[in-house]
């Protein structure tokens, strides 16, 4: 690659999830042609990593057909357990608890996973290649079917973030630990995900850097343990918050001096609605939104190339096939 990728993941979903609706809403999929005509602006390319209330919305279906018959981006599975079909019961409550998906059963997991790849082959006609987990929660097993299912890259690797003092089902250990994970593009060893393997899934970790030296880190985290307090540690993330854009051009340059050959942002779908996430509560916040975003998509569209994670994985394949 000339330049590095520059890949847009969307974690497409229902309007406000942090509120643990019981009854989920999709307005927002209304809101998401602005997006993709600003990243279309910089010549740049949005994954809709899309979970089971959006893939039945006809709103979005209409969309997101319009972005794939066009080129313009990718659609990509995403699946939060607790609502995915099939229906099964972990805790009592899943609508309260959003227990993770590799807190369930072999066979539960196997099934929601099965189910909505189906459904959105069937919805779009394509083939599925990319995936990210709900709540970030990824295993060995999990890995393992997204191969036997055609997948071609995984994104749900946070590195240096614990996700296990994030609570899924209340008898359960909290979601993975990626904090020893790599911070760059492998294809990954199914049996030990945090390392690099011969299988065919590309993992595209998400592009985070540590708030804090790592000394300071340290010392952080043994003054939390003293109060009874367990943690992980500060990360600033390529996410917006409305107020970090030069924090998020600082992590894409710290990204990308590290040696990697992309830089992965995130945001939920329902952030580019007002009222639909905490942090974008109204109109001004959303505009506040598309002006940090227009800032920082003319400042990469300098530095890099915007592709899919589809997109990616190819050159990927193509830069390991040519002999040396």
């Amino acid at each position: 690659m000339k330049k590095p990728a520059f890949i847009i993941t969307i974690d497409t979903e229902g309007d406000n999830l942090w509120q643990n609706h019981h009854q989920i809403t999709t307005e927002n999929a209304k809101f998401l042609p602005r997006f993709q005509s600003l990243c279309e602006k910089f010549g740049f390319k949005p994954v809709w990593l899309t979970n089971y209330e959006m893939a039945v919305d006809p709103v979005y279906i209409e969309f997101a057909s319009d972005v794939i018959a066009r080129g313009q981006g990718e659609v990509g599975m995403h699946l939060h357990a607790w609502n995915s079909p099939p229906d099964y019961d972990l805790t009592g409550d899943d609508w309260r608890y959003q227990p993770y998906l590799i807190e369930f059963p072999d066979s539960v997991l196997r099934e929601k996973v099965l189910f909505m790849t189906r459904l959105l082959e069937d919805t779009f006609q394509t083939k599925m290649l990319s995936h990210r987990a709900g709540r970030w929660a990824f295993d060995s097993r999990y890995a393992q079917l997204l191969i036997e299912s055609g997948y071609q890259v995984d994104c749900s690797v946070t590195p240096r973030v614990d996700w296990r003092f994030t609570p899924g089902a209340p008898n359960g250990q909290g979601g993975t630990n990626y904090r020893n994970f790599p911070t760059s593009a492998y294809f990954i060893d199914p049996q030990q995900i945090h390392q690099a393997g011969e299988s065919s899934l590309l993992e595209v970790p998400m592009s985070i850097q540590y708030k804090h030296s790592a000394w300071l880190n340290i010392l952080k985290q043994g003054y939390d343990n003293l109060r009874g307090r367990r943690r992980s540690p500060s990360v600033y993330w390529l996410r917006p918050d409305g107020k970090n854009l030069e924090t998020m051009k600082m992590v894409a340059c710290d990204t990308l001096a590290q040696g990697n050959d992309y830089v992965e942002f995130m945001l939920h779908s329902s952030e580019f609605m007002p009222g639909g996430s905490p942090t974008f509560k109204d109109e001004a916040s959303i505009n506040k939104l598309y002006h940090d975003l227009e800032e920082l998509f003319g400042w990469l569209a300098e530095r890099t190339q915007g592709m899919t994670l589809a997109e990616f994985y190819a050159n990927r394949k193509r830069a390991t096939a040519c002999p040396v």
